[in-house]
């Protein structure tokens, strides 16, 4: 029995780690970089960020993610942005590094738009310990090409835009040239070319008491991951000094989570916890998010 579980856990997260999944984070939320490159620099501020997320806390080689990134403005109409991203599943790690460029422009005075792309360079390699483990058999042609470590190019194409600064939308294309490797190696003669995409759509209500009120939703669609939707809902207390948030996705077995943070001057601060409802979740304590950021004022 150990010994199947200790297998899954590797070949599970050589797929899962493989898939090139773009929202690794849920705090998209207060964070849209998270899932769409045309965000940098879009709040025209020098923005630094930090984000952590343990996946099935409690259970036996439970992935842990890790990530630093900056976003900025580059003079009126240009955004850079850098994430680099760490991630650790059983013996199995996995190195990111993603570059963002966006361009900003205006449609009239109440609608602000982006267009931006991404270029991404990953590196998934096994551990020492997975070779020494005692379940491990030598021949094992997966896990031996893993130990030699694989890299991985990719891109993202993705715009945004938002109305009277109150309603957004994004539209982002995930794993450009991993999807059309893999059909090209597959025969598939359709091509892979935004098969595969990432959409949020959103609006903020204001009330003068300092009350916010955001609802959203979220649709995806990922190489080797299940379609699913995320009903998202955001209030902010003291003109966002207080925030709180609840979030429910669909896909296999579902999931709920919770949102609390705080955003005061420069300083954010958001954590969430996640639960899911499939069979699964017996073994393990859900999922935990923390977001520690820096927005350094805003362009004039």
């Amino acid at each position: 029995m150990k010994r199947f579980l200790w297998l899954l856990i590797i070949l599970g997260g050589l797929q899962t780690l493989r898939a090139q999944d773009p929202a690794i984070f849920n705090h998209y939320l207060v964070s849209p970089i998270l899932i769409n490159p045309s965000y940098a620099g879009f709040e025209e501020a020098h923005i630094l960020q930090g984000n952590f997320r343990n996946q099935w806390t409690g259970f036996p080689g439970a992935p842990v993610t890790y990530g630093f990134n900056y976003n900025g403005p580059i003079g009126k109409t240009l955004g850079l942005g850098f994430n680099v991203l760490g991630e650790n599943i059983a013996s199995i790690t996995r190195f990111r590094f993603q570059l963002n460029y966006a361009f900003r422009f205006n449609i009239g005075e109440n609608v602000k738009m982006a267009a931006g792309f991404s270029t991404e360079f990953s590196n998934l390699q096994l551990n020492n310990s997975a070779l020494q483990n005692p379940f491990y058999e030598q021949g094992d042609n997966l896990i031996d090409a893993f130990n030699k470590g694989e890299s991985v190019l990719d891109a993202t194409l993705g715009t945004y835009a938002s109305f009277k600064d109150n309603t957004f939308i994004g539209l982002a294309f995930p794993n450009l040239i991993v999807a059309k490797i893999s059909d090209i190696e597959s025969g598939d003669p359709q091509g892979s070319f935004f098969k595969f995409f990432i959409f949020n759509v959103g609006h903020r209500f204001e009330f003068d008491n300092g009350f916010s009120f955001e609802p959203s939703l979220m649709m995806r669609k990922v190489m080797t991951v299940p379609f699913n939707l995320d009903f998202n809902a955001k209030v902010g207390f003291l003109e966002d000094r207080f925030i709180a948030g609840l979030s429910y996705r669909t896909g296999v077995g579902g999931a709920l989570g919770v949102l609390l943070g705080t955003s005061f001057d420069q300083f954010r601060l958001f954590y969430s916890y996640d639960l899911s409802f499939q069979q699964f979740q017996q073994y393990n304590s859900g999922a935990h998010e923390l977001t520690i950021a820096l927005r350094l004022g805003k362009r004039k």
